[in-house]
């Protein structure tokens, strides 16, 4: 009887072509998921946003206050500029005056930090809601990420402080965030 004993295992040229393979691959996959996961942390910050606006102008409705909505590094103070890439705050203002002005009795209901890989800027310093009386602060928050992977969109507040989500402007043309 033979004896034969059977190779088991790869070729060279076998093992050359399945690492080309697996390198094409990679590369063309790699830069779309990077784009995918840009995107994603990008919407996430817009949501975020958002659905502290609907939460202020219920706040406001409820509290009969006025609730402001300013960038906020520190969770307590707002800050001197149209930058909210740091993060923002939403709090009770208690008086009329100076809505963009947090003083140290009024009440923080919301603290939220970014990840700091996004570039958000707004047109104003602050938005206000107003429950009863006096109408919101109207203005557009313009979100873009950092590395510029993820399409750029815009968070549009209204009069009566609905906001939407756009990625275009009146015009047609994508946004794009000021240095």
């Amino acid at each position: 009887m033979l004896n034969r004993h059977r190779i088991e295992g790869y070729s060279l040229y076998e093992l050359l072509m399945t690492l080309g393979l697996a390198t094409l691959v990679m590369a063309l996959g790699l830069p779309s998921f990077g784009q995918l996961v840009a995107d994603k942390r990008l919407r996430t910050e817009v949501d975020a946003l958002f659905h502290a606006i609907h939460q202020a102008r219920s706040e406001s409705i409820a509290r009969r206050r006025v609730v402001t909505i300013c960038p906020s590094r520190d969770g307590k103070y707002c800050e001197p500029d149209n930058d909210w890439s740091g993060g923002w705050i939403l709090f009770v203002n208690k008086g009329q005056q100076n809505t963009d002005i947090r003083e140290d009795d009024e009440v923080v209901l919301k603290y939220h930090q970014t990840d700091g890989r996004s570039r958000i800027v707004a047109n104003r310093q602050s938005f206000s809601l107003r429950g009863t009386v006096l109408r919101a602060t109207n203005g557009t928050i313009v979100f873009c990420d950092a590395a510029a992977r993820a399409e750029n969109r815009a968070l549009v507040v209204s009069y009566t402080g609905r906001p939407r989500v756009t990625r275009m402007t009146t015009r047609g043309k994508p946004y794009e965030c000021a240095d």
